[in-house]
């Protein structure tokens, strides 16, 4: 009897250690899963060349995948954090201006661990507030305003004082709307004993202004020889003669050196091949439209393309011979052709500068 209680006692013992977990499976269940393999991405809303930061929404995409994850974690800053299952959020930013932010992602897997990343970039979120005082939009397709702009016809004084060789015309295969868009066109065609024509118009005693910030959306002509600006003189120019009135060229560019953005200050102490001017490089001048600026008080006047700063003219002392900004000036317009210190393709049929809008704000 006794030993029959011994064998039933043994077997149990045996059965139970047999159906007991081994300690390697065991720690094999409480193993910690760790993600791997994280790829983040943001995707910028508008995003182009032309528009490098957005186009002024705010907008992103966020994408993260990481292999073992079952939830990500969005860190957006000034403590936002969303959360998503498929690894994907849209986000709106909403401070105004030209911004730099940090992203952070975070992977977890089904035990809470997880792995990171992040990404920076700018962003711009359009102005909403600061509503243009004036504007030229260019809607109405045709002829160019004559209630703003007035042509000017001609080649000047001594090809406008640059030795130019274009004739400037009225003509609408040099100026037109279209499509909400100006376009001038320099071409070759013989008129008046001159081989190219062009236009040049002018905001003189129709629509003057003075200090204030100036946005003109253009995209630019291409080829050896083409030389459109998008300026500004004194409105006193027909009393005091240049370099007197003050000159602002917002945007200078040149088809021989294709890829440089001059924004220049001609005054009585700097004027001609002024030495008061900044430089900056813009690739696509000719595929994308670019936003030309400048940023003008009492003070100074600042340059920009795409609202970066490229250049600051404040002269010190402020005189009438460095400063004879402390008046009205009015816009000027034009395509020109080459000029004494350079040449012209002699393969050169025509191109269009386009001018989406001029914007002023004050």
């Amino acid at each position: 009897m006794k030993n029959h209680n011994y064998f039933i006692f043994f077997t149990l013992m045996f059965l139970l250690a047999c159906s007991s977990d081994s300690p390697s499976e065991t720690n094999n269940a409480d193993q910690p899963i760790i993600p791997s393999n994280l790829t983040f991405d943001i995707n910028i809303f508008g995003q182009s060349n032309s528009n490098p930061n957005g186009d002024g929404s705010g907008l992103i995409t966020c994408l993260a995948t990481a292999t073992d994850a079952v939830s990500y974690e969005f860190r957006l800053g000034d403590g936002v954090a969303i959360n998503s299952t498929d690894g994907q959020i849209d986000y709106t930013f909403t401070s105004q201006g030209t911004n730099s932010y940090t992203v952070y992602v975070y992977a977890y897997s089904s035990t809470g661990h997880y792995i990171s990343s992040f990404l920076s970039f700018d962003l711009f979120v359009e102005i909403e507030d600061n509503q243009a005082t004036w504007s030229e939009e260019f809607n109405n397709d045709g002829p160019v305003n004559a209630d703003i702009w007035t042509h000017e016809i001609g080649n000047g004084d001594g090809g406008w004082g640059n030795g130019e060789s274009q004739y400037y015309t009225n003509n609408l295969t040099n100026s037109f709307v279209e499509d909400g868009v100006l376009k001038i066109t320099a071409k070759r065609e013989n008129i008046a004993g001159y081989e190219y024509t062009s236009a040049r118009i002018i905001s003189r005693d129709k629509f003057e202004f003075q200090y204030g910030r100036v946005d003109i959306r253009a995209k630019l002509p291409t080829g050896m020889g083409t030389w459109p600006a998008l300026w500004l003189l004194g409105a006193n120019f027909n009393e005091v003669g240049w370099p007197t009135c003050g000159e602002i060229d917002i945007m200078e560019h040149w088809g021989h050196d294709p890829t440089v953005i001059a924004g220049s200050i001609h005054t009585p102490m700097s004027h001609g091949d002024t030495w008061t001017h900044g430089y900056t490089s813009v690739n696509d001048y000719h595929e994308e439209f670019h936003i030309y600026s400048i940023d003008w008080d009492e003070n100074r006047v600042q340059f920009f393309v795409d609202d970066v700063l490229y250049y600051t003219y404040s002269p010190s002392p402020q005189d009438s011979e460095s400063w004879p900004f402390d008046q009205e000036m009015f816009f000027i317009l034009n395509v020109a052709m080459g000029g004494h210190w350079f040449d012209i393709d002699p393969e050169f049929s025509e191109s269009t500068m386009e001018v989406d809008y001029i914007r002023i704000y004050q």
